[in-house]
């Protein structure tokens, strides 16, 4: 009786399992909308509201957090956990069965309830897949370094200008990040102090480096951060580094999109200025959750949508194209606001696995590539490997992109994006493999400060000569910058930020006689002009 009993048990335990729905539950409301958006620093870091400041994003509703006590109530409700949240939806991602789920709809708080499984069709295939099956397979390893996969680029050119990431913030949404907290090729990383803290969104604790179960997180940041003496260089070496982990290796599931929403919001309110991911989603172990390729059109995707959120918000979004080679992109690489990078081999020719665009996308897929086949990483054992993968070249591409914004802050993440393309070695005739083809970065940098150069030329000093005040005219396009007056033995004698909306500087103390006058942006351009004092 006792066999049977325990039997039985493990039948009702396995359909119960079968039974579990996962659905996003969308809320009507929150809380404190008007003082939170009065008082912006108590939902934002001071970075983020100076990031979102300077390239016009406008803090609204999407930035206030879900209200907890409504997150409170879901949890409490009849067979129901909650998995992640949503800001920028207001939403909730939520498990249980389909009938407490839709029980949910009589709370007065939920607006609608969005299921994963799309039909909820009562018979389903289970198959769990190994998304990272090109990347885990280690080809023959060469001894060696990343010159080529920088050089190809051209960000080799941005490091000899002194642009390396430095002050720029980078968040890596990803699986594992084993030993990067203890091992050697990320010691410089953390001795700077630009190992910034980060989140494991899958287990929901701090520890986001105690999770051994990938270390696909790990290679991805040593393309972009890694350093190992005369043997290999990330992209963007200088610059700080959140890592969300948001991948759950164990299974394919939806509220793995919702982990990455989530932790992209939270991302957006640490001042982050760009995200790789080098993850993509079509298909899941439960086969009802499934995308269809017509799903894949940049705007139907959960991740996706949250990913066209994190764009409006002045991120700058980096995505592998994906491994799937003719069966197309996944999401979020689908959107026309995320960066999609394929994959090359050494030489610069299509990688096969590396996956196509369509028409399918309202834009150019993939956008660009990089090197992808034979890519140089560090893994977990601090030794360097060469892996397969779109989820190299895109990080390599990410790296190189932080150091060309570093050059050019000014810029939004659009122009830069834009900027990357038009630089792309096939940019007037794309096509489904290549996309626009390798970009061009030092051409890229040189495109933005040529038109910076012709901006500089609309600067004007008057009177000239000058007796007290100095006027400055201002470009269209450019709000401050920095004058420096130096006399005629090259000795510096006055300095001062300038505003278009103050445009009046005050020289009268200054000694009659001539001077240099150096108007200098942002971006390092500058213009000089000779002043006379009387």
């Amino acid at each position: 009786m006792k066999s049977k009993l325990l039997f039985i048990s493990l039948i009702f335990f396995q359909f119960f399992a079968l039974a579990q729905e996962d659905a996003c539950v969308f809320l009507n409301a929150k809380a404190n909308v008007a003082n939170a958006l009065s008082n912006p620093i108590t939902i934002l870091t001071q970075d983020a509201i100076d990031r979102k400041n300077n390239h016009g994003v406008v803090i609204d509703f999407r930035d206030v957090p879900v209200d907890e006590s409504y997150i409170t109530q879901l949890k409490n409700a009849t067979g129901i956990t909650v998995m992640a949240k949503s800001k920028w939806f207001n939403a909730v991602h939520v498990r249980g069965t389909e009938t407490d789920i839709n029980n949910l709809t009589s709370e007065i708080f939920v607006d609608h309830i969005e299921f994963a499984d799309k039909s909820l069709n009562s018979s389903r295939s289970v198959e769990i897949k190994n998304k990272f099956e090109i990347e885990d397979a280690q080809t023959t390893f060469v001894y060696g370094d990343t010159q080529n996969q920088v050089e190809m680029i051209n960000a080799d050119n941005l490091h000899l200008l002194d642009y390396t990431g430095t002050g720029m913030v980078v968040a890596v949404l990803d699986a594992g990040f084993l030993n990067v907290n203890t091992m050697a090729g990320f010691q410089r990383l953390r001795d700077a102090g630009n190992l910034l803290n980060g989140y494991d969104f899958v287990n929901r604790n701090s520890n986001v480096y105690a999770s051994s179960a990938s270390d696909h997180g790990t290679k991805v940041l040593s393309t972009m951060a890694g350093f190992i003496e005369n043997q290999f260089v990330g992209t963007a070496p200088d610059a700080s580094y959140y890592l969300f982990l948001t991948e759950d290796v164990a299974s394919e599931n939806p509220v793995e999109e919702s982990y990455w929403v989530e932790a992209a919001e939270r991302a957006d309110s640490l001042g982050v200025d760009v995200i790789n991911t080098s993850l993509g989603y079509f298909d899941f172990d439960d086969s009802s959750y499934n995308y269809t390729t017509t799903d894949m059109d940049g705007l139907t995707a959960f991740i996706t949508r949250g990913a066209n959120i994190a764009f409006e918000k002045g991120i700058l979004l980096v995505n592998s194209a994906g491994n799937s080679g003719a069966s197309g992109v996944n999401a979020p690489a689908d959107s026309a606001n995320v960066l999609s990078v394929g994959a090359v081999d050494l030489n610069g020719n299509y990688a096969s696995f590396s996956s196509q665009g369509s028409a399918i996308q309202p834009t150019q897929k993939p956008d660009v590539v990089a090197r992808g086949l034979g890519s140089f990483v560090i893994s977990n054992n601090n030794s360097i490997v060469q892996n397969n993968g779109t989820s190299f070249s895109s990080p390599i591409m990410a790296g190189g992109i932080t150091c060309l914004w570093q050059a050019i802050p000014n810029k939004t993440n659009s122009e830069i994006m834009q900027l990357v393309r038009e630089s792309a070695s096939q940019f007037a005739t794309p096509d489904f493999f290549l996309g626009y083809g390798i970009p061009d970065l030092q051409s890229a940098l040189d495109a933005a400060l040529s038109v910076e150069s012709d901006l500089l030329s609309e600067f004007k000093i008057f009177p000239n000569p000058i007796q007290d005040n100095l006027q400055i005219v201002f470009p269209d396009e450019i709000e401050t910058a920095t004058l420096e007056l130096y006399n005629i033995l090259g000795k510096q004698v006055f300095s001062s930020v300038i505003y278009k909306n103050k445009k009046t500087i005050n020289l009268e103390s200054l000694s009659n006689g001539i001077y240099i006058v150096k108007i200098q942006t942002d971006t390092k351009s500058s213009k000089t002009f000779k002043l006379i004092k009387e």
